[in-house]
């Protein structure tokens, strides 16, 4: 019996005293290796189709665009989106739910950025924390808001994709497990919002998924 509605989001299952769970995070690269040595297929169509959107997307975004350099976020979104649909899946765990995967990639990837920029741009990352047109005497007050909104840019990253990924989830687990306790009819108007919660958590997952890359994209586009 659940005794912790979050207890859905526990990595419980272990082999040798390891998480057993985390390995729900590789297996969306399962999906891939199919496009290089499969015919072509629709999915694989439809795939490429969406990389080379992203591309443009991307290579839109940064303000100098290196060969290559939108690949990383395209990973990302890659990853993010494989581990969000496969959390969908029952008894599947949805790694990306856990603040220590979103941290995983966005401090790591904000860190680098930041080395990069005050090492090569220092000039340019002092003069972004003052905004152009700013009041002499609100100066000070926008250094400061400016470093805090800075500092914070990981945790926003990673917090927002966890808590949108958890709060799908608790709803969807919360409405069936009043399944038993219900009548035939009223059973049915549940199933009917479960499926339509299910596609509402589908877009989110894309959503979610994009708009980690894109904020990636943006922050990275700051420093040049």
């Amino acid at each position: 019996m659940m005794t912790n509605l979050f207890s859905i989001f526990e990595p419980s299952s272990s082999v040798f005293s390891l998480s057993f769970n985390w390995i729900s995070t590789i297996l969306g690269l399962v999906f891939i290796p199919f496009i290089y040595w499969a015919s072509p297929s629709r999915w694989s169509l439809v795939w490429s189709k969406i990389i080379y959107l992203l591309h443009k997307e991307f290579k839109a975004l940064l303000l100098q665009y290196h060969l290559g350099s939108t690949l990383l976020f395209i990973s990302i979104f890659s990853l993010i989106l494989f581990n969000n649909f496969l959390g969908l899946l029952p008894y599947v765990f949805t790694s990306s739910s856990h603040m220590v995967m979103t941290l995983a990639l966005s401090l790591p990837l904000w860190v680098t950025l930041m080395i990069y920029g005050w090492i090569n741009h220092a000039q340019h990352m002092f003069a972004h924390l003052v905004p152009q047109g700013t009041p002499p005497a609100l100066m000070p007050f926008m250094v400061i808001i400016e470093t805090i909104s800075n500092v914070i840019r990981p945790g926003t990253l990673a917090i927002r994709l966890a808590a949108n990924m958890i709060a799908g989830h608790l709803l969807l687990t919360l409405l069936g497990s009043t399944g038993p306790t219900l009548s035939t009819s009223i059973l049915f108007i549940l199933v009917m919002s479960q499926i339509l919660l299910l596609i509402l958590e589908s877009a989110v997952a894309i959503i979610q998924s994009y708009v980690f890359a894109v904020l990636s994209t943006l922050y990275t586009s700051e420093i040049n």
